[in-house]
């Protein structure tokens, strides 16, 4: 399993990448040197939070966005990510979600 920071690293060079941003220009938007920027990615530096602020604004997204990363963690975690959050449900709405779930898994499959 990955630590927070490298969860949050990961995270951000996502979203980076999905704007078409190199390091180089993320690092240059945000005034930091290009390494600082890797170090971040690879989990090996925490941002600050002024830093993150900068990183959100730049990326042009919410800074609660960096701390979505269920989906970056191992199979076993996200497996019991998707238990809790069926846990938490009423009993009709699991029995929605878990049709919902059925219809999205056999609709994979067939890709």
């Amino acid at each position: 399993m990955k630590n927070t920071k490298e969860l949050l690293g990961a995270r951000i060079r996502e979203i980076r990448k999905s704007r078409s941003l190199t390091q180089e220009k993320l690092a240059e938007i945000i005034d930091v040197e290009q390494k600082h920027v890797s170090r971040i990615e690879v989990g090996k530096n925490y941002p600050t939070i002024d830093r993150l602020e900068k990183i959100a604004d730049a990326l042009g997204v919410p800074m609660m966005t960096f701390f979505d990363f269920m989906h970056l963690n191992d199979a076993g975690e996200r497996a019991k990510g998707i238990e809790e959050m069926i846990r938490e449900l009423d009993e009709d709405s699991q029995k929605m979600a878990y049709k919902i779930f059925t219809g999205i898994i056999k609709s994979l499959k067939e890709v």
